[in-house]
This record gives structure tokens, sequence and C-alpha cells, in this order.
């Protein structure tokens, strides 16, 4: 199969791949991602994908990805890893829900409790239909970012 991204490496892009793995200051992946370029030069040694993730112990997508963002992106953009543009999972409370969560933990307790606790705030903000759903650790979390 011929290969659609075809990794050419000047000089200096060579030297400075050579550096980064012999340092082994680097994250483990970042210096394989510099392995794989390096095994996969048109002007070196010319590895296939399939010889070069055997080698570096990794999935030969892994090895067309890493190829891919260095002729799309350039040297840096191949040794580093994605970032998302969104989280994993959406937020629970936007920040109208956080000054309702903030105000109800400053009111007073239900009665028949001393202070307010966070299942306790977790439940009346689901009883209130604020949210459906809400995780005491996810008011932890909202309530500390307001100190």
């Amino acid at each position: 199969m011929k290969k659609k991204y075809i990794v050419e490496l000047t000089d200096i892009e060579r030297e400075e791949l050579n550096k980064y793995i012999s340092k082994g200051e680097n994250k483990a992946y970042k210096i394989r991602h510099a392995h794989i370029l390096l095994k996969s030069d048109v002007n070196g040694p010319r590895w296939t994908d399939k010889q070069i993730a055997e080698a570096y112990s990794c999935h030969e997508q892994t090895v067309y990805n890493v190829r891919h963002r260095f002729v799309e992106k350039g040297l840096s953009g191949a040794l580093d890893r994605v970032h998302r543009k969104t989280p994993p999972c959406p937020r629970k409370l936007d920040g109208e829900a956080e000054a309702r969560l903030i105000a109800l933990s400053c009111s007073e307790p239900p009665e028949g409790y001393s202070r307010w606790s966070l299942r306790l705030l977790a439940s009346e903000f689901v009883k209130l239909e604020i949210v459906e759903s809400i995780c005491s650790e996810t008011v932890r979390q909202t309530l500390k970012k307001t100190n």
C-alpha cells in the first residue's frame, strides 16, 4: 500500500529529534513519536509502519497519525498530543446555576439541620428543579472555587 503522508526530515529536524531522544528528559510518548519520525524518514531507514509499530510497541494507527500530523502541522504538531476543544462531559452547572447554589449554601439550612452538607445541598438543588441530577462532588468543587 502506498503511503499517503511521506515524512521528509531536514538535517536540522533530524538533529533536533536525535537530541530530543538522547536527553531522555521528555515524556515517553513524545520520545516514541520522535523515534517514529526518524524511522519513517524517506532519507533515513524507511521502515514500514508495521516494523515501526512492532519496534516501539505501539499500534500502526499511531504511526500513521504521527506521520499525518508531521506533514500537516510540522514537527511540534507531531510530537504533541491533540488537545480537546471541549471537555468529554458537559458541565452540569452554568454561571446562573452556580450563583443559585452559592446563594442556597449561604441561606439558612432546612429545619432539623444545623448546617448545609454537600449531599443536602445536592438533594435540595434537585428538589428545586434547577438541575435534573447532581453529584455532591460537583457541589463541593463549585463551592471550593468561590472560597
